[in-house]
């Protein structure tokens, strides 16, 4: 653990304070999990963010496959077999 120093307002140390006393855990804790919470939910897709790429998923399925069911089916075998074997870089790989 490291320890730092930042400045809080008085009511955010008031809340931080009532927190920690009422659940009997250091202030420490309390703020680790705020700042743990506080990153997940920032780190979530917008709606627009969302929309933007479900419009993108939507172009990418109308365009039509350029490539055979054969060709397809056999990529697929190819993906689970070194899926199976442990995939490594092709050139890494050892005779």
């Amino acid at each position: 653990m490291k320890k730092v120093t930042y400045t809080l307002d008085d009511e955010t140390v008031e809340r931080i304070r009532r927190a920690a006393q009422r659940d009997q855990r250091p202030k420490s804790s309390v703020v680790r999990e705020a700042v743990a919470r506080y990153a997940t939910e920032s780190e979530r897709l917008s709606a627009d963010e969302i929309r933007e790429q479900l419009r993108i998923l939507d172009a990418i399925a109308e365009t039509p496959s350029t490539r055979s069911a054969r060709a397809v089916d056999a990529e697929l075998r190819r993906l689970a077999e070194s899926r199976r074997s442990g995939w490594q870089r092709p050139d890494q790989r050892h005779p």
